[in-house]
């Protein structure tokens, strides 16, 4: 058989397996390969070729190796518990981003300690280096085997499946579970792993169902390179917002109030005021028109939307959806369909476009529980949203205006360096269930929208059925700290909307047309932000940023009216100054300001106060000795200004 191997064309004899074959191209290939990529489909390395085929052998530096040796540490993850409590019932164990999870059933809650005695039983696991066997069953059968072995939620799993589906196992030693794979060649192959910890998850994500015990890992095919990785991994945790932002106090959450509902205190308070208020006087220089809309509306509005159809159990719905009879209402998800009132409220001609409306929008989505994420993902959020209505003239234009708007916000802040594109489309294969109009409007939109992105240069992938329900989006993503990737920014273009509420504009040649429309934000959710803002930083945020800015610190009560006095001269330049006039050592007062991430501190004695100077210090312990105050008013002016980082 002929073989394509990175272009070059090589002759093998039938029946080989990929092993052997990598064995051929070389020994190391033969231990490094963990898979192999065949006519573009990942197999395991036992498979054995009988036909000229494309060969692309996979090692841990490629994803889909890794997703597959982290897929693999999770089946001995589960076969080490079962090992340890007979009685645990398996959920599922999916590899994702830099590691794996599984989900089990137990009476008895897991505990750090007894993860210890997991890893022992999975280290045992990988030193006996069991062969890993595919095998397959009817689904009778299959079903028979796992209620044999007691396993209900396997059982659920192959009765969803669809009637035609494989349905396939993975044996390694006495363990076999239901699983798609694929899998390495065998369990030795999973040469480093650590279990990170535990987590409680409903059953496929649903508070219908029962909270199970949820066990995370990660896996390297280096030992050296899973070190490196947890201690990133450590150095993020203490980055976390969702613990520094409450050790700082930015924000907190309230159990009586409910998940997702965070409580922004007032030091997240004024970053998130500086950050909108400097969004909205940005907006409005370039062109912007304010809005205000209400909160929730009639489901008959959304119902025009096709919100209604496509969002419900997205939303919070105040009365019963089903009964047509009486006024049923729901929290807004979106300003968009309010928006859209402002445009209708009179006749409009050419001349109006495009009409850049925005707003500084409080939204509310019903999140899945386990989704949530301190102030990453929550329940309620304030975004910084916007809806240009305009003529298909003026299409690239305004996008182009959204993008570079949405650039210039996120590289100020510090954001873009580490920010994504990616173009995401509809499914042309899932069109009547999730998304509206036709699939020529859908093909003129996205082909509208990728030929902007081309011209304007952007750099994306591709999401495939990641549009909106009414047009394609450009997404701007950003990962946390520990890696998960959410949308910070979006540019949608909507060809539809326009039509169900019948907006119409009187074009030049007088006759009346559908406008269309751009949906975007230009700094996306402040809450969103002001997390991702407080990991970039470790807390320690840009002067013009913080929400204290300058400290006054006293060496004796002496200097307390000259510290006063300071303190309104700073706040007549618009610098958020607070004064400690504590009777404590100057040395406790300044490593206590730096550990509360305070910019600047001003050190006042008896000397200062005679000479009418402060000594200025910084948080990264820079010592500036003693200046005039006019000269430290117009140092901190300059970095305050220019809105450096």
């Amino acid at each position: 058989m002929l073989l394509t191997l990175k272009g070059e064309q090589r002759e093998f004899e039938n029946g080989l397996s990929l092993l052997d074959i990598a064995g051929k191209i070389s020994q190391q290939l033969k231990k490094d390969a963990l898979c192999a990529r065949v006519d573009g489909q990942i197999m395991e390395m036992w498979h054995t070729l009988d036909h000229d085929c494309e060969v692309e052998f996979l090692t841990f530096a490629d994803d889909d190796a890794k997703r597959v040796l982290r897929h693999t540490a999770s089946h001995v993850l589960a076969e080490a518990v079962k090992k340890l409590r007979p009685n645990v019932k398996l959920a599922i164990g999916p590899a994702i981003d830099n590691g794996f999870y599984y989900d089990f059933d137990t009476d008895e809650p897991f505990t750090n300690d007894f993860l210890r005695e997991v890893e022992k039983e999975m280290s045992h696991i990988i030193k006996r280096n069991d062969r890993i066997e595919r095998f397959e069953l009817p689904r009778a059968e299959a079903i028979a085997l796992m209620q044999e072995k007691g396993e209900p939620y396997k059982v659920e799993l192959i009765n969803d499946l669809p009637e035609d589906a494989t349905i396939s196992f993975y044996r390694q030693g006495d363990f076999v579970d239901l699983c798609a794979g694929p899998h390495l060649a065998s369990t030795g192959k999973v040469k480093a792993f650590k279990l990170t910890s535990l987590a409680g998850a409903y059953w496929r994500g649903s508070e219908k169902n029962k909270m199970l015990q949820r066990v995370y890992g990660t896996a390297f095919y280096d030992k050296a390179e899973m070190e490196a990785y947890l201690q990133q991994q450590e150095e993020a945790r203490k980055r976390d917002h969702n613990k520094l932002g409450r050790e700082l106090e930015y924000f907190t959450t309230v159990e009586c109030i409910g998940q997702g509902l965070p409580i922004l205190l007032p030091k997240g308070a004024r970053v998130v005021q500086l950050l909108q208020r400097w969004v909205e006087d940005v907006e409005q220089s370039r062109g912007c028109q304010l809005t205000k809309t209400p909160y929730f509306a009639k489901r008959e509005l959304y119902k025009i939307s096709g919100h209604w159809d496509h969002y419900l159990d997205g939303m919070f719905v105040m009365g019963d959806p089903n009964d047509e009879t009486k006024e049923c209402f729901a929290l807004r998800p979106m300003t968009c369909p309010f928006q859209y009132q402002v445009f209708l409220n009179r006749a409009r001609s050419y001349r109006d476009l495009p009409m850049r409306l925005t707003e500084t929008s409080t939204l509310f989505r019903n999140e899945d529980s386990g989704e949530m994420h301190g102030l990453i993902r929550v329940r309620q959020f304030t975004i910084s949203e916007g809806h240009y209505i305009l003529r298909p003239d003026q299409l690239e234009e305004e996008f182009k205006g959204c993008l570079e708007l949405a650039k210039y916000f996120l590289g100020t802040v510090g954001l873009l360096e580490d920010c994504t594109f990616r173009f995401s489309q509809w499914d042309p294969a899932n069109p009547k269930n999730k998304y509206e109009g036709t699939a020529e409007q859908w093909n003129e939109a996205q082909a509208v929208m990728g030929k902007i992105l081309d011209h304007l240069g952007v750099k994306y992938t591709i999401g495939i059925d990641e549009a909106a329900f009414y047009g394609p989006k450009l997404d701007i993503q950003y990962k946390n700290v520990f890696g998960k990737e959410d949308t910070l920014v979006t540019i949608q273009i909507d060809m539809l909307l326009a039509q169900r509420f019948g907006m119409e504009y009187t074009d030049a040649d007088g006759q009346k047309k559908h406008p269309y429309i751009i949906h975007r934000t230009s700094l996306g959710c402040y809450e969103r932000t002001l997390a991702y803002l407080i990991e970039k930083y470790a807390g320690a945020f840009p002067l013009w940023l913080a929400p204290e800015q300058v400290r006054i610190m006293t060496i004796t009560n002496r200097a307390d009216d000259y510290a006063y006095q300071l303190k309104d001269r700073l706040e007549k330049e618009g610098m958020r100054v607070s004064v400690d006039d504590r009777n404590e050592k100057i040395g406790f007062k300044v490593r206590e300001a730096q550990t509360q991430k305070i910019p600047y501190m001003l050190v006042l004695g008896d000397q200062e106060v005679e000479n009418g100077t402060a000594a200025l210090r910084s948080r990264k312990n820079e010592n500036f000795g003693a200046m005039p105050v006019a000269d430290i008013i117009a140092k901190l002016r300059e970095e305050i200004d220019s809105k450096a980082r």
